[in-house]
């Protein structure tokens, strides 16, 4: 069965500068329960929100399975974990997920790329592991609600 694990919503970002220097703090509360989302628009209350640049890819979807044991969304900074859908292999589909409060359609533009970060927050080799698995960028078509917990998924190619 699919899941959401886990959900994002930051209104910073933590990742500025060098990764030699490290992160800036995680806000209290990024971590959430539900996530409110607006077609073209994003997460209510992310960093991303509304933002011209980050139109085409901001939500990003990141399939558990990729990540070493331990690893949340903290460190890899993606805004939805999810089990049971191989997210990676969904460029170019809309991904259209019902976690029991309407279905939330997402256009899965590309792949959410992972960086040199990545061997600051996981550990020396996350950049390397997470080479083709580091989830997806995607865009809200639909407006609605997203909730830790069991997912309905439908893929539209």
């Amino acid at each position: 069965m699919s899941r959401i694990v886990q959900l994002l919503a930051s209104p910073v970002h933590r990742y500025v500068g060098r990764p030699a220097d490290g992160p800036a703090p995680a806000p209290s509360g990024e971590l959430v329960e539900e996530v409110r989302i607006r077609a073209g628009l994003g997460i209510v209350g992310d960093r991303y929100f509304g933002k011209q640049a980050h139109r085409d890819a901001s939500v990003t979807v990141i399939a558990q399975e990729s990540l070493p044991p331990g690893v949340d969304l903290v460190q890899v900074r993606r805004n939805v974990l999810t089990t049971g859908i191989a997210v990676d292999e969904l460029v170019g589909s809309v991904l259209i997920l019902d976690s029991w409060q309407g279905p939330v359609s997402l256009r899965v533009n590309r792949p959410a790329n992972p960086c040199a970060w990545m061997d600051v927050t996981i550990g020396t080799g996350g950049w390397k592991a997470l080479r083709g698995r580091g989830g997806v960028r995607c865009t809200p078509l639909t407006d609605g609600t997203l909730r830790v917990g069991p997912v309905g998924v439908m893929i539209n190619s």
